[in-house]
């Protein structure tokens, strides 16, 4: 693995997983419901803190696999750290550097009117997040989950 400044990158090959319960089953889309939780939910005096917070979120997944599962059945959900910095990139770095070389570039453009930069720079981002939603189906199939079933003993 390459190093720099005495920082080794990691490969981006490590598995995400979360417990949770399915849903909803139709056809080969199978919707489970995960329960997020913060870094500090797991600590012993989170009762006592604001900091700690737990979300459900509903996650599609399609499996050819989907009629061998049931509603209410405890699954594994499996996905990639990689998948997961991909999918902060396209929502969040993209778009900030859109937004960021498009109001230096008007500011050029427009002698420094900082109001009508923003304005510009704000309005770029509409063609980028209308591309992502045009191409929503070819990335639900890149950004794909995997389950199992959780075997109880």
């Amino acid at each position: 693995m390459p190093q720099f400044c005495n920082v080794e990158f990691a490969k981006m090959t490590d598995i995400i997983k979360h417990r949770g319960i399915v849903e909803n089953i139709e056809g080969s889309h199978v919707r489970v419901r995960i329960v997020q939780t913060s870094a500090c939910s797991a600590c012993s005096v989170k009762g006592h803190c604001n900091a700690s917070e737990s979300k459900e979120k509903l996650i599609d997944v399609f499996d050819m696999k989907a009629s061998s599962y049931r509603i209410g059945e405890e699954v594994m959900i499996y996905g990639t750290t990689s998948m997961g910095m991909q999918a902060v990139l396209l929502a969040f770095g993209i778009p900030f550097l859109v937004l960021l070389i498009t109001l230096f570039i008007s500011m050029r453009f427009t002698g420094g009117d900082e109001l009508r930069s923003a304005l510009v720079a704000l309005s770029a981002l509409l063609p980028y997040y209308l591309i992502i939603y045009v191409c929503r189906n070819k990335l639900s199939k890149k950004f794909s989950f995997t389950l199992e079933p959780i075997k109880n003993n």
